[in-house]
């Protein structure tokens, strides 16, 4: 339980400071009164880390511990649990220590008497946006067991397009860094032997040879220089993509690119519309819908282009025109738009349009490794076929002289 640490005046006036163990600020406030302490100030205690037990990075919320922990949070409230003892209990089946803090911290605020979206806002770091306002049209429209099982479903479909992304990456990042250890070990202990042994052969080499032994003795001499120039290019273009204009420029490089740009698009397509038609299912009015989607595209020339569409929206114009104007995102998602508005059907449209962008990414992965694969190979094998054909030409040239 959280430590609340208190100051105050006993029964008979003096001034009196301690901490205590409670559920929360209320029932800390509740033992101070018990023991006839009337508080001034009560305010919850940080707990540190224990020696020996340092950590170098903080568990990141993932989409399936919101997507588990807001699925809980529907199947206790929909079996008739009060809020707050579901908060309790979702919070006591956390396994993220981060997030089981902040449910704790939102239970408070909530037995306090607050709104659960005006609680969930005050930890925008675990909660989104998204989360906090699709709550908030739950509670004002009465249906909040609805809306938390369609942002548990949102948040599931999440996870599952990242894992399958994560796991269709694995085996190239695997092959790279492989494919990269090889060449290190190679460059750094059997290269440096192999150079002296040819350079005592007191004759020309052949120029595959000669370009070998000098980038093998640039990279023995010279690697601290190399390294700081790698250090320093990474934080100037890290610096340059930070920046406003260097961030649209590297966003729309990134949408330009030859098969990869066009999955990118996809992926972005994907997310902007299922985000959009979950919000608008939920209840949360187009522009803001709109609004909220826009920030979750991560894509500065996206998000410029969605937020000319919230001012044609806000000015009466159709969701589908200005998306079509844009000439970013692809024809299907205007024209499924546009046959949503007719139906009043929109958020369904939105929501197929998000399945079929997913289902192409898919396709577009699985032909992109498809490629990637023989294509690393290929590199691979070239660049250990010319270290060996180097160092091999000149032994095969001494043979044939002293023969």
């Amino acid at each position: 339980m959280p430590l609340f640490s208190y100051i105050g005046f006993d029964a008979s006036g003096a001034r009196v400071s301690g901490v205590i163990e409670a559920n929360g600020r209320n029932g800390a406030l509740g033992q101070l009164r018990d023991r006839g302490i009337f508080p001034t100030d009560v305010s919850e205690e940080r707990r540190t880390v224990p020696t020996g037990r340092f950590r170098l990075f903080t568990r990141r919320i993932s989409h399936i511990d919101l997507a588990t922990t807001t699925r809980q949070l529907a199947t206790l409230l929909a079996a008739g649990v009060p809020l707050d003892e579901a908060l309790a209990t979702a919070g006591e089946q956390q396994e993220n220590q981060p997030l089981e803090r902040a449910i704790e911290r939102v239970r408070d605020l909530v037995t306090q008497g607050d709104e659960l979206h005006a609680a969930l806002a005050t930890e925008n770091r675990y909660f989104p946006e998204l989360y906090i306002n699709m709550v908030a049209v739950g509670e004002s429209g009465g249906d909040l067991v609805k809306v938390l099982e369609q942002l548990a479903d949102y948040y599931e479909d999440a996870a599952r397009i990242s894992s399958k992304i994560k796991a269709a990456l694995t085996y190239p990042i695997l092959m790279a860094v492989v494919g990269i250890t090889v060449l290190f070990f190679l460059v750094t202990f059997v290269l440096p032997k192999v150079t002296r042994m040819l350079e005592e052969l007191d004759r020309a080499l052949p120029w595959p040879t000669a370009l070998l032994i000098t980038v093998s003795n640039l990279l023995a001499q010279w690697w601290w220089l190399v390294l700081i120039l790698a250090v320093a290019a990474g934080i100037a273009w890290t610096r340059y993509i930070n920046s406003p204009h260097g961030r649209f420029r590297y966003d729309g490089w990134l949408l330009r690119l030859p098969m990869f740009g066009k999955l990118y698009l996809q992926l972005a397509t994907a997310r902007f519309a299922r985000t959009l038609g979950t919000l608008i299912r939920a209840g949360v009015p187009l522009p803001k819908a709109l609004e909220i989607s826009q920030g979750l595209l991560g894509n500065r020339v996206l998000q410029e282009a969605i937020a000319k569409t919230v001012v044609a929206v806000r000015e009466g114009e159709s969701l589908a025109e200005p998306i079509r104007r844009s000439g970013l995102f692809p024809p299907l998602l205007a024209r499924l738009a546009a046959v949503g508005e007719k139906s009043g059907d929109l958020d369904t449209m939105l929501l197929r349009a998000s399945a079929t962008y997913e289902q192409q990414s898919e396709l577009t992965i699985g032909s992109l490794l498809a490629l990637l694969e023989p294509l690393m190979i290929l590199f691979m094998g070239c660049t250990v076929g010319y270290i060996v054909i180097a160092i091999l030409l000149p032994i095969f040239e001494a043979s044939t002289g002293f023969g």
